[in-house]
């Protein structure tokens, strides 16, 4: 189980709840006398649906798909799903610093979600999605460098963070390409990163609800944390959100959306730590 029994966000929900049910005990027990010779049996009645309440509070943790945190007086919604499947006015889709579009299996997989969002969208018509790309005037503006000597792909290469808005998608750019077209990032990049994508995501929702997976999940490789988990990853991209002090006005908000088949290796409740008074 990825929440464990004695964990203690378990046991402060526990002594909530323990604490409601003393009040109203102690207020029926003042109108009702119970017979001396049943109290050991009610005693054991009412110790019973305590444990079985503290275990139905851990297996609800455990099995639960969602959860909601408030965060600068902003809600953030993460949950088990399918970000093309999630209802939302605009999607996040991570792309490279270069803003690549060849899913060739050897530039961009076709396995991974940038490949998948190609393939789905632009299968017959990447040239599209290139124009679309190219007609971002903003992009402009955050231009790193041209990489004359790349020989596949796009020369552009655009700051971390950066984002490129094509219909009802933020296409951003997530990841570093090495010499051999691999995706890596620092640490310090990728804090860097969502520092930069969540000014960004400021400047283009407009009110609107944001969804977006796991950025940097399953894909990049990370520089000196090789073992760099989802729930890490997950915990940064919120603990960044926090510190950009964005703030998404009611009824809009931001989902973080986790591949179903992850559900094993995040623990949600966890993520009430992060929450601002």
């Amino acid at each position: 189980m990825k929440v464990h029994l004695g964990d203690k966000r378990i046991l402060h929900k526990f002594y909530s709840v323990l604490s409601l049910v003393s009040v109203i005990t102690s207020i029926v027990f003042i109108f009702v006398d119970i017979d001396i010779k049943y109290k050991a049996v009610v005693g054991l009645i009412c110790l019973g649906i305590l444990i079985i309440l503290y275990i139905g509070i851990w297996i609800h943790s455990n099995v639960r798909t969602s959860i909601q945190l408030k965060i600068n007086n902003s809600e953030i919604e993460v949950k088990f799903g399918e970000i093309f499947e999630e209802e939302a006015d605009l999607k996040v889709i991570a792309f490279n610093e270069f803003f690549d579009t060849l899913v060739d299996d050897k530039l961009i997989s076709k396995r991974t979600l940038n490949g998948i969002f190609i393939n789905k969208f632009y299968k017959d018509k990447v040239n599209e999605l290139d124009k679309a790309i190219s007609a971002d005037s903003h992009l402009c503006e955050m231009i790193v460098a041209d990489n004359a000597k790349r020989t596949v792909g796009k020369k552009t290469q655009y700051k971390l963070g950066t984002i490129c808005v094509v219909d009802d998608y933020l296409l951003t750019a997530l990841t570093h390409f090495d010499t051999d077209n691999k995706a890596y990032l620092e640490i310090n990049d990728y804090i860097n990163c969502l520092l930069s994508f969540w000014n960004e995501v400021d400047r283009v929702y407009a009110g609107k609800t944001v969804a977006l997976p796991i950025l940097g999940s399953g894909i990049t490789r990370f520089k000196g944390y090789d073992n760099i988990s989802d729930q890490e990853l997950l915990e940064l991209i919120i603990w960044t959100f926090k510190v950009s002090r964005i703030k998404f006005a009611y009824p809009s908000k931001v989902k973080i959306v986790v591949y179903n088949n992850k559900s094993n290796k995040v623990n949600l409740i966890k993520l009430k730590d992060l929450e601002t008074a």
